[in-house]
């Protein structure tokens, strides 16, 4: 039996588009072209029924390389912290002062774009620095 060497990360929140369109700029990922018969990914959604307008968005990594990314709309908020959480690696291969300068120039640019940043864990012994934050719907990630 075949290895499986893709995977696709889901999101369930409560406005698909927008916390898509997040994670895009996060990650330099980008909208894929809408199905064909469309002029636009509104004219798709406008087409469907209505319970279905707005229900899921997806984004991917236009090099292909990474994972792409899965929203769907769900009646429930969140409620406890994920299980599960993707590490944005932003400072690899930096260590120290210049890891942490790095690290919070990012949690900067993110924050503009409506992250939260939760806390800082600076270096000790065992681990480099690294920046807890939330996306746009409160879930959790790490710059890293």
């Amino acid at each position: 039996m075949p290895s499986i060497k893709q995977v696709q990360i889901t999101f369930d929140c409560a406005e698909p588009e927008r916390v898509a369109r997040f994670w895009c700029e996060v990650l330099g990922y980008v909208v894929p072209p809408p199905p064909e018969g469309f002029a636009t990914w509104e004219e798709f959604d406008r087409s469907l029924p209505p319970e279905r307008r707005g229900a899921s968005f997806a984004c991917s990594d236009p090099s292909g390389a990474g994972p792409r990314l899965y929203f769907q709309r769900v009646p429930e908020g969140k409620v406890v912290k994920n299980r599960v959480h993707l590490d944005v690696r932003a400072g690899t291969g930096l260590v120290g002062e210049e890891r942490l300068a790095t690290l919070k120039a990012e949690c900067e640019r993110l924050t503009a774009l409506g992250a939260v940043c939760v806390r800082v864990l600076e270096a000790d012994e065992e681990n480099e620095s690294c920046i807890v934050m939330q996306d746009v719907e409160g879930n959790e990630f790490c710059l890293d």
